[in-house]
């Protein structure tokens, strides 16, 4: 049946596109990316398309309607590259086919640049023993083939692509050089440039290893309860629902829920907390975490490929496919840059000899240099390599970046504004103090409120029973339970009456004494909530509670002082007294008190039209305006919370306040390591291309600095993955391999 619009003509149907993830074998360097590009754009149908380098994938959305999955595979084919499934995030891909391309790629470019050298030296030798004779010729004849063997064929598709990419590039100088009688130069140019395209791809191969490393994480396999007996099946076949065993020191296949039996857990790989967390009947788990000494049950909630840890690499993968500020501006550089020496290349080939100034030998042969020089190989790659690094390093300590701008964004931060309940703070009661009056001790106090509390559904009479829970203390029965609106509760106990409540209900029971004000007035003053505990008309003592502070929080400011941020503030809707009391344990001197989410709103802005660059630290669902608002909105506790990981542009998936200042560092380090690439990579082009254009430069000099400068910004920007702890899986793993 055909919508029809108001006016009563045809609807059109809106255009349904799909999105594809195809793995490309072979794309080892960032010019590979312009030719894919073109290629796939020009296609009827395709609506957007993402190469990632690093990730060695391309994604595509397309009308399934106008064009088919086989040809834009195809499309990619006839460019020169493999084309193959992309793995599904999250799911472990050890022995699978990408690994397999990889290691035969890497082995044909080992076989040819190894007989390159071979004849390269047979060559030289044979010219500087005998002169330059047939053998001589043919030696290096074989070792230009054998070096060319993958860059002629590439070079001829970037010419019919219309990209100046650096096969076609060197392709062009390995020709001329044979051209003008520099045979040896082109077999050493040709020879040089198959060693670098091969120490490139292991390069590449490495950073690529720093996705695949979370994904690894995530075991294949899985036991499963089924039909009364257990199950190794794949960890993609357990459907939610199911019961998974897990057993002592094997990893957890599946987000859930413990079902049976108690154990410690690693999280270190979701989280980053460096120490085990207890879990028991009703707590929740993550794919890819350490069980430790006890056999549990988990019931899945969640598909493999939707678990935590899938959701975690899914946006690690896509977030470093885009593209960071700085690597927008390299990219904007070198599609100047690239075709001014290309152009420049052929002037200086032309001129000079046009006007006398040395033969076309000289300058042809400058030229061909300042070709191998022009493609910016170390200038493209040294970014996304870099951001890559930092996003799977900041992952690896349970901080989740959005992408490759939020990276760079917290390292320029100088405000952090926090929301304080549920952020600085625990966001639930619990019980603080616990004081006797006169000859009562403080087991006589809790015994009578746990009393009363028993039947009370109250959040504080919570946080008195989970207390009580806490220290095994059983309460006894009590009965005639009365709420007390505005004033707290009584019962029967023992045929005694007993109260709980607040400084009103002191004073309807006659019991505003000196000494009971002034315990009311001094836990105001430290902003807990008191109640007055009372058995048959006596004023047993004192129950305070309050929200926590969070272990570790005043330090986790002070780090974020030392860390070089001129201002910390506390926002809340809590009172004035609240607020106070907080910020001073905290160690925070600004703050505001008494605010609705809208204010919030309007101070965040307010700081931001200051020229400071704001992060807001939340809970990332109730103060989503004010995550939005801000320069950089940080998400708090997000493990196993979609909303947080969707919405926020940082995701803390702990609740370890470290982790803000951790992640300016990271983002620091980063951007410290992306600035020394650009510099190196910029400095080492111009300085070849000035040896180029006075003579000094030979080819294989020009590949070596070409080549050698992409490898060391790569290995360089692996150092933005920083050290990583290793999980006692890993250290496990790494006894095993030793013996």
């Amino acid at each position: 049946m055909l919508k029809v619009d108001r006016d009563g003509t045809e609807a059109i149907p809106p255009v349904q596109l799909r999105t594809e993830y195809l793995r490309v074998d072979g794309m080892d360097c960032a010019s590979c990316a312009a030719p894919i590009e073109r290629a796939l754009s020009e296609l009827n149908g395709v609506d957007d398309v993402q190469v990632d380098v690093v990730g060695g994938r391309v994604r595509v959305k397309y009308s399934e309607s106008a064009v088919r999955r086989d040809d834009i595979a195809g499309a990619i084919r006839r460019i020169g590259y493999g084309v193959g499934d992309a793995v599904e995030p999250g799911i472990s891909t050890r022995g699978g086919e990408e690994a397999s391309s990889s290691i035969l790629r890497r082995r044909s470019r080992f076989i040819t640049a190894t007989i390159s050298g071979l004849f390269l030296g047979l060559g030289v030798a044979s010219n500087w023993i005998g002169g330059q004779g047939w053998i001589g010729i043919a030696a290096l004849g074989i070792s230009s083939v054998a070096g060319g063997w993958f860059v002629f064929p590439q070079g001829l598709r970037a010419a019919r692509n219309r990209s100046l990419d650096m096969n076609f590039l060197m392709a062009i100088a390995a020709v001329g050089a044979w051209l003008i009688g520099e045979q040896a130069e082109a077999a050493a140019t040709l020879f040089l440039f198959s060693v670098a395209e091969m120490l490139e791809s292991f390069s590449m191969d490495r950073a690529r290893n720093a996705i695949k490393a979370l994904m690894d994480l995530s075991p294949a396999e899985a036991t499963v309860r089924r039909s009364g007996g257990e199950l190794r099946v794949p960890v993609a076949d357990v459907a939610v629902g199911e019961t998974v065993v897990v057993r002592p020191g094997e990893k957890i296949s599946v987000d859930g829920e413990v079902i049976t039996g108690r154990s410690s857990v690693n999280q270190a790989a979701i989280t980053g907390e460096s120490m085990p967390v207890d879990k028991e009947q009703g707590a929740e788990v993550f794919a890819g975490t350490f069980n430790g000494h006890g056999t549990i049950d988990v019931r899945s909630t969640k598909p493999a490929s939707d678990t935590t840890l899938a959701r975690i690499v899914h946006a690690v993968e896509d977030a470093q496919a885009t593209r960071a500020p700085s690597q927008t501006f390299v990219d904007r550089f070198t599609r100047i840059y690239t075709p001014a020496v290309v152009i420049g290349a052929l002037l200086i080939a032309i001129l000079p000899p046009l006007f006398g100034a040395g033969t076309w030998e000289t300058w042809i042969y400058r030229a061909l240099a300042m070709l191998v020089v022009a493609c910016p190989c170390a200038l493209v790659i040294s970014t996304p390599v870099t951001i890559v690094s930092g996003l799977t390093g900041a992952a690896s300590r349970g901080i989740l970046i959005k992408g490759g701008v939020h990276l760079e964004s917290a390292g320029t931060i100088s405000v952090v504004c926090f929301d304080k309940t549920g952020t600085l703070t625990e966001g639930k009661p619990s019980v603080t103090d616990v004081v006797g009056l006169g000859a009562s001790t403080e087991r006589e106090v809790l015994d009578v409120a746990l009393s009363i509390e028993l039947r009370s559904e109250h959040p504080l009479a919570r946080a008195i029973l989970a207390h009580g829970r806490d220290r095994g203390i059983t309460a006894g029965e009590a009965d005639d339970f009365e709420a007390m609106p505005g004033l707290g509760a009584r019962a029967v106990l023992d045929g005694q009456f007993i109260h709980i409540g607040n400084e009103r209900l002191a004073g309807e029971l006659g019991l505003q004494t000196e000494e009971t004000k002034a315990v009311f007035a001094r836990f105001e003053r430290e902003a807990k909530t008191a109640m007055l505990v009372v058995r048959d008309g006596r004023p047993l003592g004192f129950v305070a509670i309050a929200d926590k502070v969070r272990p570790h929080a005043r330090s986790a400011v002070a780090s974020l002082r030392a860390s070089g941020i001129s201002r910390v503030i506390m926002l809340t809707g809590d009172n004035e007294g609240t607020a106070r009391a907080a910020a001073a344990e905290l160690g925070i001197t600004e703050f505001h008190a008494g605010l609705l989410p809208s204010d919030k709103i309007g101070i965040v802005n307010e700081l931001e039209n200051g020229g400071h660059r704001t992060a807001f630290v939340g809970d990332g669902v109730n103060d989503a305006p004010a995550l939005a608002a801000s320069t950089l909105g940080i998400a708090m506790g997000a493990a196993g919370t979609d909303v947080a990981i969707e919405t926020a542009d940082i995701a803390l998936m702990s609740d370890d306040l470290s982790r803000v200042a951790e992640t300016i560092r990271i983002s620091r380090r980063t951007l410290g390591i992306i600035k020394q690439n650009v510099f190196f990579s910029i400095a080492i082009k111009a300085v070849f291309l000035i040896l180029a254009l006075t003579g000094v430069a030979t080819l294989w000099m020009a590949v070596a600095a070409d080549m050698g400068s992409s490898l060391i910004v790569v290995a360089n920007g692996l150092r933005a993955r920083g050290h990583q702890r290793a999980t006692p899986s890993q250290a496990a793993e790494s006894r095993s391999a030793r013996f």
